[in-house]
């Protein structure tokens, strides 16, 4: 029987190109959250739409996700992650381009985030989490954190290549160029790479892999770790995406200007590549509990800054970094605790159930955020409460006990 890699540099030197196409697949699909924000202007302009309307397409998604992510994930469990990315970002790809197709009508914007969501479903970060956490252990956390920095990839360049392609072209065109374009390279690059542990078991039954071994379903339910791990992830995340969803706002209502508001908000997506990167290098060397409790915790420091009467325009743009960075983290620190605790014999069925969380959150954030506008007519009431909810993320992180070692409980394959 053959051994994992036994280094981390032989791990990247066999599967870097799996963590390429994964890295862009994730960030393909994760540009559409902080899209949003950029679409609501003209949007609201054209229809006279509210932002709690604009920002109710994501509950859509929430709601399909929190019922059929389970099942996609255990799927993947079964079958692989490789058929399910192909089909998933083709159909996606077509779907955000629909959006050039909008009329005045709330169930047409709405009917149009439905497909999107359903046709998203095999994007969701449990199948690229499967498929790279399950040939990479010793530098697993690392590899994680490089795949998931594709949302941060998305916040860095949507936004400002958003805004001029709306300034340049209008709407319409810009859901097409970043649906069409941005899908197509995303496609052609898992086409090549995108080879998960199924598939390398197939083509060579003797290849160095990582066990797939850990929790039965029923053991996953009863584990108080993976029920902390999804409660922080619930509730740090409803506030973190419901803040980015409408960063552009909230920073233009600081007395940015919109296209300075995109930069802003594009370098906080550079801020939350380089929080992944270095905290995945961190998780690999420290207790994970000490990482993520004071990364999740740190937003706390970051929030206030934002509200009236404490903000200058540089406060807002340190805000902005601190919240980019940690934002970075946040589902990294979930998929990597979800394999420590969980082992990988069935991750993508529980991992489908934090991903569940994570839709749930998604959904809810920005449509809260939206209603506190609509309602006070700023953001102080969401953020004010983003900060205490960051605290207690942070210590719901923080008080996580001692993982299982699944490398050495179990052997390797």
């Amino acid at each position: 029987m053959s051994t994992a890699p036994s280094t981390a540099v032989q791990e990247w030197r066999t599967h870097w190109p799996l963590v390429l196409a994964a890295f862009f697949g994730f960030a393909f699909y994760s540009f559409m959250s902080p899209a949003t924000g950029l679409f609501m202007a003209p949007l609201e302009e054209e229809f006279g739409w509210s932002r709690t309307l604009l920002s109710s397409g994501s509950i859509i998604g929430a709601v399909l996700s929190l019922l059929l992510s389970p099942h996609f994930g255990a799927l993947v469990d079964k079958y692989g992650s490789r058929k399910p990315a192909l089909w998933g970002l083709a159909a996606t790809a077509l779907a955000i381009a629909g959006f050039a197709t909008l009329t005045d009508s709330a169930w047409h914007w709405l009917g149009l985030w439905f497909v999107f969501a359903l046709a998203g479903m095999s994007l969701h970060a449990t199948t690229w989490n499967a498929a790279v956490a399950g040939v990479f252990v010793t530098s697993r956390g690392l590899a994680m954190g490089i795949t998931l920095a594709g949302s941060a990839l998305a916040t860095a360049v949507v936004l400002p290549l958003g805004s001029w392609l709306i300034t340049e072209f209008g709407w319409r065109a810009a859901f097409v160029w970043l649906g069409l374009g941005w899908g197509a390279l995303a496609f052609v690059l898992a086409l090549a790479f995108f080879y998960d542990a199924h598939d390398r078991r197939k083509a060579a039954p003797d290849a160095p892999l990582a066990a797939l071994e850990g929790l039965t379903i029923a053991e996953a339910w009863r584990d108080r770790s993976l029920w902390r791990v999804g409660l922080a992830t619930l509730l740090t995340l409803t506030v973190t995406i419901g803040i980015n969803v409408h960063q552009v706002p909230i920073v233009v209502s600081t007395g940015f200007t919109m296209a300075d508001a995109a930069w802003v908000a594009s370098m906080s997506g550079i801020a939350g590549i380089i929080g992944k990167v270095v905290t995945g290098v961190l998780m690999d060397r420290f207790p994970v509990r000490w990482v993520g409790g004071l990364t999740l915790a740190s937003t706390a420091v970051a929030y206030p800054m934002l509200l009236d009467g404490m903000r200058t325009s540089t406060l807002v743009v340190v805000a902005m970094l601190i919240n980019g960075y940690a934002a970075g983290t946040k589902l990294q620190l979930c998929g990597y605790l979800t394999a420590r605790y969980a082992g990988m014999r069935n991750y993508g069925a529980i991992f489908g159930f934090m991903a569940s969380l994570i839709a749930l959150a998604g959904g809810f954030g920005p449509l809260l955020a939206g209603q506190v506008f609509d309602r006070t007519g700023d953001y102080a009431i969401f953020l004010i409460a983003a900060t205490a909810v960051s605290l207690i993320s942070g210590a719901l992180v923080f008080s996580l006990g001692r993982y299982p070692n699944w490398t050495n409980k179990e052997g390797l394959a």
